[in-house]
């Protein structure tokens, strides 16, 4: 399913279910804050089976991701795969890098139709990825899944944090990336939620010139590159190709991979509760007494955040909005209000001289 080709007013491009909190690593940035032990009122096999029907009301071939904590903490996870992949969707998964996820874990999955695994890797050595992950042996552990992911023919993506621990890590993560054969490499900027907090992010000029680089690598690598909580990425790409904001999106850049919290994201807690995002924690339902496909479609708060006209501060003064539109995560972390202006952003809009006024949004 191409992007461009998806409405999202009326189907989110990615829909994460996070399975389970529980999980034996205790990763610096987790905004879960995860612990081994499952939560009692987590969703049944039964409900999670119905919301895997609700997600194939969207249409076909919806991409759904399978998260966590570790979603393998459940022994319910690859027969939730083979269910969904029977509806037609595009099941994926994320699950953490332990010794669990071994080279049989990774084939039954493979087997039970699972369309790709996204694994971390926030270190380029053993030493920096363990402490991040809080968990001695992990970065060995994550490199055998991704062999064995190759080994079964299963396309993998390799996510990683940007945080002032891990910025320096980027260019020998970049060449894990590829000796692993990876498809595509996610880089999440950091959103100050969960364990999150505690950490420092980089600054907004730091991140301009992370986002340089990183447009750099994807014109020669081997894999793709995307960002995560960072659309200015599209922004500076656009700046760096001598593009015009309102271009054609012809070159992958464009408003239609514009994926943003509740503009082309939701999100499914571990307990139903229906999120624009995992990192903004605002709920518009849950899914044991609401329609997923009516509350992301309908929802006020989502159909604000579908509106970039909306927004207010330097976001909704920028001429980019319409290709970048700021992490509405952020903006919420920080100010409580989903609609201002990401911090993280740099970028000063022509003409732009103060805040501007705007409705406020939850």
């Amino acid at each position: 399913m191409n992007p461009r080709d998806v409405d999202t007013d009326e189907r989110p491009f990615v829909l994460v279910w996070e399975l389970t909190q529980a999980c034996d690593l205790a990763c610096d940035h987790c905004r879960a804050e995860a612990d081994p032990a499952r939560h009692p009122d987590e969703l049944t096999t039964r409900e999670g089976k119905r919301l895997l029907d609700e997600a194939a009301r969207f249409g076909d071939g919806q991409l759904v991701v399978l998260s966590g904590g570790d979603p393998l903490a459940r022994t319910d996870a690859t027969d939730l795969v083979e269910y969904g992949t029977r509806q037609g969707l595009r099941m994926t998964m994320t699950p953490s890098g332990t010794d669990s996820l071994d080279e049989a874990a990774v084939t039954e999955l493979a087997d039970a139709g699972l369309r790709r695994m996204a694994l971390s890797i926030d270190g380029g050595t053993p030493a920096s990825h363990d402490a991040f992950r809080g968990e001695s042996g992990s970065f060995e552990a994550t490199l055998r899944a991704a062999r064995a992911a190759r080994d079964a023919g299963l396309p993998l993506q390799i996510n990683t944090t940007v945080c002032a621990e891990t910025v320096d890590e980027l260019p020998a993560i970049r060449d894990l990336v590829a000796d692993l054969g990876a498809v595509l490499w996610s880089v999440f900027f950091l959103v100050p939620v969960g364990r999150g907090r505690v950490l420092d992010p980089v600054s907004s000029d730091r991140a301009e010139s992370v986002m340089a680089w990183l447009h750099e690598v994807s014109e020669s690598a081997p894999f793709g590159v995307k960002t995560t909580e960072a659309p200015h990425y599209r922004r500076v790409a656009l700046q760096r190709a001598g593009r015009p904001d309102d271009a054609p999106d012809g070159d992958g850049i464009g408003r239609r991979l514009g994926i943003t919290a509740g503009d082309g994201f939701a999100f499914v807690s571990h307990v139903g509760e229906i999120f624009p995002s995992g990192f903004l924690p605002e709920p518009a339902g849950n899914v044991r007494q609401d329609p997923l496909v009516e509350t992301y479609r309908s929802d006020p708060l989502f159909r604000a955040l579908r509106d970039r006209d909306a927004l207010h501060g330097k976001c909704g003064a920028c001429e980019f909005r319409g290709v970048c539109g700021g992490s509405r995560s952020r903006a919420y972390a920080h100010t409580g209000d989903a609609l201002a202006s990401d911090p993280l952003c740099a970028y000063e809009p022509d003409g732009y001289d103060g805040p501007l006024p705007g409705p406020s949004h939850g």
